[in-house]
């Protein structure tokens, strides 16, 4: 339990034997965040998640209840908005809060199978206008985390939401208004989950990932469902947990096999190849970006839901290049970046440019040429110094940390003093 409470930023929560005691036989309710991390403890152990009321620990706070993947539509409406709230308010219980692997097992499981039961999706799209206001700022919030990163707009967005979006979601509709409404939702909620791990908020991240999940089922739109679960299948992956990666992606073409969107086949397929290459499958990996080039060059931009507007060159060659540069084949993983860089500078897109150039350093790295390194680490440097983005960060001290190879070459020197000013920053 130790460990879980640092991971949980408590170190100093230590319960011994009586204190284990007092909690059985006499009843007494352990403070927060115990019941949390016992919470997290019991599901990283029977495989499922369980909550702080199962173990008779309470009704548990928003950060609990959120991991659930509830068949109740008013409850995920509660839960959501109650996650919101903790959100904006910025409570210990949910900045601190862990990525927990065993609650992303249960949801990906519910949507597939309740997305495959359900009759086939009407596909009319509703004009009704707070519908359309709730598309209108999701395009705009979606921007701003492409070009800013996503610790620039995503309290904004939270307060947004708790405000215009959940309240639409309490009232009487037909059921294509209804859907419409979900639809939106679920975009809406799974940006700001994207936002949180682009921050490096993976409890929280996590959170609305699941949110974002039940109401894509609820808007009867399974290319939306999948696109969750491929930011999911990002997170698991990032978070050291490829083999959850993989199957998170593979749910995702499972389901999307009754829908129609390339951009985003191409995507789960190139999150496919990323869990591969963390496991070192190379063999997997180069079929996975087959299959996603051969999607992606399918890909009519004009039909694509908004959601998938950022599938472009830019971050699909991107993702390529760091699935070849984790398997150590820097020569399949350059010609990936430098194309990926190229689209990121016609469109000034910072956060993607700075993880692209920080993926070529790693394959000049890889290849024993530090002048190429050194080179296109100061532009990682300066590119992310222009965002707010956790990834960014992490991408220079990966770069940093290869570096460390060379020894005290001036050029690492200069590098690492560099990184420093900016980390420091």
């Amino acid at each position: 339990m130790s460990a879980a409470a640092i991971e949980w930023g408590q170190p100093q929560v230590r319960p011994d034997t009586s204190s284990v005691r007092r909690w059985i036989e006499v009843g007494e309710q352990p403070r927060q965040p115990v019941p949390q991390i016992l919470a997290d403890l019991f599901s990283a152990r029977i495989g499922y998640r369980v909550t702080t009321y199962d173990l008779g620990l309470g009704d548990g706070a928003a950060a609990d209840r959120a991991l659930i993947y509830s068949p109740s539509w008013p409850q995920t409406i509660e839960a959501v908005t109650d996650l919101g709230r903790a959100d904006v308010d910025r409570r210990c219980i949910l900045t601190r809060a862990p990525f927990a692997l065993a609650a992303t097992v249960g949801p990906s499981r519910d949507w597939l199978l309740n997305t495959l039961d359900q009759l086939p999706a009407d596909r009319q799209r509703v004009h009704l206008e707070d519908v359309e206001a709730v598309r209108r700022m999701f395009t705009h919030f979606q921007e701003m985390d492409i070009f800013q990163g996503g610790g620039s707009g995503r309290l904004l967005l939270t307060a947004y939401m708790n405000a215009h979006v959940f309240p639409l979601l309490r009232r009487s509709h037909t059921e294509q208004v209804r859907r419409a409404l979900c639809g939106a939702a679920a975009e809406q909620v799974y940006l700001l989950g994207w936002m949180a791990y682009d921050n490096g908020e993976h409890g929280t991240a996590q959170r609305y990932l699941i949110q974002a999940l039940r109401f894509a089922e609820e808007s009867r739109d399974p290319a939306l469902g999948a696109h969750v679960l491929a930011g999911m299948a990002d997170q698991a992956t990032l978070l050291g947990h490829p083999k959850e990666g993989q199957r998170l992606a593979q749910a995702g073409r499972q389901g999307l096999a009754r829908a129609d969107s390339a951009a985003c086949l191409a995507d789960l397929w190139t999150l496919e190849a990323r869990a591969l290459a963390a496991l070192g499958d190379k063999t997997g990996t180069a079929h996975a970006v087959n299959q996603a080039e051969t999607a992606f060059a399918a890909v009519d931009p004009e039909s694509e839901p908004e959601w998938a507007k950022f599938i472009d060159e830019a971050y699909i060659c991107g993702e390529w290049a760091n699935s070849f540069r984790d398997l150590g084949q820097p020569d399949i993983a350059e010609p990936h970046a430098r194309r990926s860089i190229a689209h990121a500078r016609s469109q000034n897109r910072a956060r993607r440019g700075a993880l692209s150039h920080a993926a070529l350093a790693v394959t000049h790295l890889q290849n024993r040429d530090l002048e190429g390194a050194h080179a296109a680490g100061l532009k990682t440097l300066k590119l992310s110094a222009t965002i707010k983005s956790s990834r960014s960060i992490e991408a220079i001290r990966d770069v940093a940390q290869k570096m460390h190879a060379f020894g005290k070459h001036r050029l690492v020197i200069d590098f690492n003093d560099r990184a420093r000013t900016l980390l420091a920053a």
